[in-house]
């Protein structure tokens, strides 16, 4: 035994450099755009017969299979609409259109889980996630994302590899946790994961923490030998929550695995990983419903604060193209300080603003997800902003940083001073052509021309610039 017990706890500071490349889909992209076109021809006829629910109906029924939705909960999904649009209440309303719309979203908030369903802590104050789920899921990192969340939420986690099978497992799990500066316990030369978990266990409670999230080993498919180690470490550790890691992007196939681990473990909540690489969302929209437990989390990117809490109203609103601005909220007061506003308020009430400020505002939406995850939650945009738009936009503002970014500080504070020579040095040094150049600089200028007319300005002034923004 004495070679087994050889505990480890790693956890350095070093936070990811590397900034990956701004989200190019929405998550139901494909469901939200053909809801929408049916809603849309609903709207425009004013009075609803039979006729019209049961074809409107029928183009709902082939946007979830296409979303590639669980034939079952589609069949019943319809069924449930149907039968409430074609109410008394609804057909005679002024609006029936929108009845049929908010019956749409009431049946997606349901088919979803209703609320949003929260971990669940232990009431002595230690509580235990081990985490399941198949290889190539992206288990390892969901939970270095989540305890990075647990920590903003002022939770001291400790995380546990006990992956002993997977090449270099223990070592990424090691890497991840230094990236969100979380220890993790791992034992060198022991070949038990239920002896590991156990000794990671009264470690973490030993030193104070108080979660620890147990990494456990994957499969490329469900076999016995798996499930018959998972419920060894769920008997041993007796986790407070086992949450199950589903790729969105495998569709049914994350459907079936969940069935599978939820028979065979008694899972309590799932873990959604790459929902912003799929356009379809299926899984999302089956996962709940065959097996009863709630989706808990989201993973809507590769960075590791790309988790989020999931909500089932806020979803629904968003496939329908009414947008997300709770989460707009929550993302904007994440994302910006209230030091950083009141010096940029202060700066622009005495014309101080800077291209340095500029490319900090940059950096602000890039911290709330991009163009593209800022459309998805304004109302009414998330399915008419184009991609190919969002893609200029995004592009245009990469181009914006390499040419801030080439410039010297003095330049970035007083571009008066860019002479053709400067900016031929900066064209050269961001690989943008001087035309670039000269339209940033441009562009700047009105946008600060425009601010202090805002700022100190008379009212009517403000106006005329809300009146040119709308």
């Amino acid at each position: 035994m004495s070679g087994h017990r050889n505990p480890t706890v790693t956890g350095l500071a070093a936070p990811r450099a590397a900034i990956t490349a701004m989200e190019k889909k929405m998550a139901f992209e494909g469901l939200s755009e053909k809801l929408q076109g049916v809603f849309k021809k609903l709207k425009g006829k004013g009075v609803l017969s039979e006729k019209d629910i049961d074809e409107a109906m029928r183009e709902v029924k082939l946007a979830l299979l296409e979303a590639d939705v669980n034939f079952k909960v589609v069949k019943q999904f319809v069924a449930d609409v149907r039968a409430k649009s074609l109410g008394a209440e609804v057909l005679q309303s002024l609006t029936p259109a929108q009845q049929v719309i908010k019956i749409v979203q009431d049946e997606l908030v349901g088919l979803m889980g209703g609320t949003n369903s929260r971990l669940t802590y232990s009431p002595r104050g230690f509580t235990t996630l081990m985490l399941v789920g198949l290889q190539g899921t992206g288990k390892t990192t969901t939970c270095g994302k989540l305890a990075k969340y647990l920590k903003s939420n002022g939770k001291k986690p400790m995380l546990a590899a006990c992956d002993i099978y997977r090449p270099a497992a223990v070592d990424q799990l090691v890497i991840v946790g230094e990236s969100v500066d979380t220890p993790v316990f791992t034992m060198k030369g022991c070949a038990d994961p239920v002896l590991i978990a156990e000794s990671a266990m009264r470690e973490a409670e030993r030193k104070g923490f108080d979660v620890l999230i147990v990494d456990t080993a994957g499969r490329l498919q469900i076999d016995e030998a798996m499930m018959d180690e998972l419920v060894r470490i769920k008997k041993t550790v007796k986790p407070h929550e086992i949450l199950l890691v589903l790729d969105a992007m495998t569709g049914q196939d994350a459907v079936n695995a969940a069935v599978g681990f939820n028979e065979a473990l008694g899972i309590d909540g799932i873990i959604m990983t790459k929902l912003d690489g799929d356009a379809r969302g299926g899984a999302a929209l089956s996962a709940k419903n065959v097996t009863q437990r709630p989706i808990k989390f989201i993973g809507v990117g590769e960075k590791l604060d790309a988790l989020e809490a999931f909500h089932p109203e806020r979803m629904a609103s968003r496939i329908l193209g009414m947008g997300d601005v709770m989460s707009l909220i929550e993302k904007a007061q994440e994302s910006f300080d209230d030091a950083q506003a009141e010096e940029l308020e202060r700066k622009m009430k005495k014309n101080e603003f800077t291209l340095e400020d500029f490319l900090e505002q940059i950096g602000q939406i890039k911290k709330m997800g991009g163009l593209a995850k800022l459309m998805d939650m304004l109302p009414g945009m998330g399915s008419r902003a184009a991609s190919a738009d969002i893609e200029n936009g995004e592009r245009e503002f990469r181009q914006m940083e390499a040419i801030i970014r080439s410039m010297t500080k003095e330049e970035r504070r007083n571009p008066a001073i860019l002479n053709s020579g400067r900016r031929k040095r900066i064209a050269a040094g961001s690989g943008q052509p001087v035309t670039k150049i000269n339209s940033l600089v441009k562009r700047y200028e009105e946008a600060r021309k425009m601010m202090k007319q805002f700022m100190t300005g008379p009212k009517h002034a403000r106006n005329k610039l809300f009146r040119g923004l709308n």
